[in-house]
């Protein structure tokens, strides 16, 4: 015998059974979800255990980096395919950034929200803002965006009317036809949309799913839109009831509002403003009896002409019980609500600052006006405060509000403590365009309407356009990398709590219809014409993108018609009346499906996400937590594909059976179920052209029997 030969087996044997598995850079993970970070949303001066995943005896070292100190963690548990490690953080008052580090003999690592990376950079850092807390309630709900004038109309006799009063420049219309396209200059007419319309409509908003009715403004204001608010203290009762009406129209050759006495007696008599109010209550208790919230815009960084703190109009300067506004006399007690150039031009000054220098838009001048701040907290308070009750704001052009960036911030901490102490379950959200991090620290705004994070880049995946079918982008179409690069980037702005809570919308009000950017046309209404906007559309493409927004991280919001077939290019085409009668049945359905699949699956609402696919014109992505994972596959090519996935990073057992939720394709949509096997991991998903899929394990349920001895 070989005594040398003998050794050496045994050396190799040796060498063979302790070797370790290949590193697995796949299988590393973590995140800000409840499964990685408990408690998710911790106080301050807690403890916070923070935990990251390995592959199964994969790594040597794992460690917990922040503020430039090192914690090795600790492994404190296992299963079948992973390691978990821990530790244990004593917060104080002031935001916790981390990262980590992996160590795997001489291989070294970092792990950021970009994942697996070689370079450590702060901004990809995980953040946790001790105290900092968003609603539940918001957490993945689904969000229906109403602009009300064009809703549906449930009482006529609140219906602004022809020649009722002049706004820039003309007078007012009443449309007759409810199914007219809106005027190139649509700021004065009125469909007749109204909040006795949505109580009519509760019973379809119920069935279609929503969580959350976000409603334009609805304070009095003369546009059709509301973001010149006239009084703040009152909904229009345009939107609400009219129950006292008298005066007259504006007659021929009259063009001062001082005349249109119909007008003024509709928007500052108390008993209109008082019923109008009462009605309000009445929606938002009809809501909350079903199970909705509801919120409401609010428009602090300027107001309107009509504004009865300014009174451009004239309409208070003889109405009863109303102080005379700033534009009339110089002693107004609004006077320093406004910032005006020339102290030499009352009575009847015009010399205001107006937001972006629209006159119809005066700038409200907080830094020299304490009055009107408190007011403003005060307004702030009300409307989420009993009998009204509202669940929170949203807000308008939110980081323009003040003429510092210093009394900004300064603003919205005092709106916050206001909000959050009349309602501590209140959301706050503001509209803003770039980076939203440094008012998401957690004490100003709760989170943002997404659009980096979320409508842009699927807006130039799916259809290469932009929100405003004002360019086409076709290096950006089917661009994975781009996709992917945008959403890491713009989404390391978030902590988990805004995250989570932000509203994720494909079209609103501001922007053309999703539907319409399907068409790929370079243009708006003025340019092209409203029927442009309904050609070449692509509804696979749309139903691709509903998958989308109803399987990514945030409050996906459905902008009022979208759900039934409403084309548009941008403002004012966008605001189309919803087609009662006309809608595409079968797109509702499509909705109620997947908005029934988002709620009734936890990963979708509160779960992580892992990337899995980048191809040309395909994305595939899981969301999952320790006790349920799913899989999102989007083919937007007009041919077939074939995608081998490796799952099991997501928690799915190596060898097992997904189950199929939905299926969209160019001709509609299936819900019937369809198993797809796991074989070592990977599971093959063939997808038809311009398509969707969502895929889910199913955990065996385990029976327990109860065994009686005799």
């Amino acid at each position: 015998m070989d005594i040398n030969k003998f050794w050496k087996a045994e050396q190799d044997q040796q060498y063979i059974s302790g070797m370790r598995p290949v590193f697995n850079r796949k299988a590393l993970f973590s995140d800000t979800t409840e499964d990685y970070v408990s408690p998710v949303e911790p106080n301050a001066y807690s403890e916070v255990t923070i935990r990251f995943r390995s592959a199964k005896n994969n790594i040597d070292r794992v460690f917990f980096v922040s503020k430039g100190q090192k914690h090795m963690m600790l492994k404190t548990e296992s299963d079948e395919y992973f390691d978990y490690y821990s530790h244990v953080e004593q917060l104080d008052n002031e935001k916790l950034i981390y990262h980590f580090e992996i160590h795997v003999g001489k291989i070294s690592c970092f792990y950021d929200t970009r994942g697996v990376v070689k370079d450590v950079n702060e901004y990809y850092h995980f953040q946790i803002i001790p105290g900092f807390k968003t609603p539940a309630w918001a957490k993945g709900a689904v969000f229906y965006q109403i602009f009300v004038d064009r809703f549906y109309n449930g009482d006529p006799s609140n219906d602004v009317l022809t020649g009722e009063y002049q706004y820039i420049g003309d007078r007012t219309v009443r449309v007759e036809d409810w199914n007219k396209y809106p005027a190139t200059m649509g700021v004065r007419e009125f469909y007749g949309g109204d909040l006795q319309g949505v109580l009519d409509k509760m019973d379809y908003l119920q069935e279609l799913g929503v969580d959350v009715i976000y409603f334009n403004p609805l304070f009095v204001s003369p546009s059709n839109h509301k973001y010149d608010i006239q009084d703040y203290d009152y909904i229009d009762p345009h939107f609400g009831k009219i129950v006292n009406e008298q005066g007259d129209l504006l007659q021929p050759g009259q063009q001062e509002n001082r005349f249109a006495t119909r007008y003024i007696n509709r928007v500052s008599n108390k008993e209109n403003l008082e019923a109008s109010n009462a009605l309000f209550a009445e929606v938002v208790k009809e809501a909350h009896r079903r199970g909705m919230k509801v919120i409401l815009d609010g428009v602090f960084n300027h107001c309107g002409s009509f504004n009865k703190w300014l009174d451009r109009e004239r309409i208070y300067e003889n109405a009863e019980g109303y102080e005379k506004g700033a534009y009339i006399a110089k002693e107004s007690p609004y006077h320093n609500y406004f910032q005006f150039y020339d102290d030499n031009k009352w009575p009847y000054n015009g010399t205001y600052d107006g937001w972006w220098g629209h006159d119809t838009l005066p700038k409200l001048n907080y830094e020299n006006s304490k009055e009107l701040e408190n007011y403003v907290l005060h307004i702030a308070k009300k409307w989420v405060s009993p009998p009204y009750n509202a669940d929170g704001w949203r807000l308008d052009v939110a980081a323009d509000l003040g003429h510092t960036p210093e009394y900004n911030h300064y603003f919205w901490k005092e709106f916050r403590k206001a909000v959050k102490t009349a309602n501590p379950d209140a959301i706050i959200l503001a509209e803003h365009y770039g980076s939203p991090k440094d008012w998401l620290q957690g004490d100003e705004w709760d989170t943002v309407m997404n659009y980096d994070a979320f409508m842009e880049p699927v807006t130039w995946f799916l259809t290469g356009m932009q929100k405003h079918s004002d360019d086409y982008r076709e290096d950006l179409r089917g661009n994975a990398d781009s996709f992917w690069g945008a959403m890491r980037h713009h989404g390391a702005s978030f902590t988990n709590s805004s995250l989570q809570t932000s509203m994720n919308e494909l079209s609103n009000h501001d922007h053309s219809r999703f539907l319409t950017r399907t068409n790929r046309k370079v243009g708006r209404t003025n340019t092209l014409g409203p029927e442009a906007a309904n050609q070449g559309i692509n509804k696979a493409v749309l139903r691709e993108a509903v998958v989308i927004q109803m399987t990514w991280p945030g409050a996906p919001t459905i902008y009022y018609g979208d759900e039934a077939g409403v084309c548009g290019f941008t403002d004012p085409d966008n605001r189309r009346s919803y087609p009662w009668g006309h809608e595409d049945k079968e797109l509702i359905e499509f909705h109620k499906d997947i908005i029934k699949i988002h709620k009734q699956n936890k990963e979708f609402l509160t779960g992580s996400l892992k990337y899995m696919e980048a191809d040309y014109n395909v994305i595939g992505y899981g969301r999952f937590t320790r006790e349920e994972q799913s899989i999102v596959l989007i083919n937007n090519n007009d041919y077939e594909i074939t995608k081998e996935l490796s799952v099991w990073y997501l928690g799915i057992p190596k060898e097992c059976i997904l189950k199929r939720l939905i299926l969209t394709t160019a001709e509609g949509y299936t819900t019937e179920s369809k198993e797809y096997p796991v074989i070592a991991g990977r599971v093959t998903v063939t997808l038809p052209p311009t398509s969707a899929i969502v895929l889910k394990y199913n955990k065996p349920v385990t029976k327990n029997f109860l065994h009686f001895l005799r």
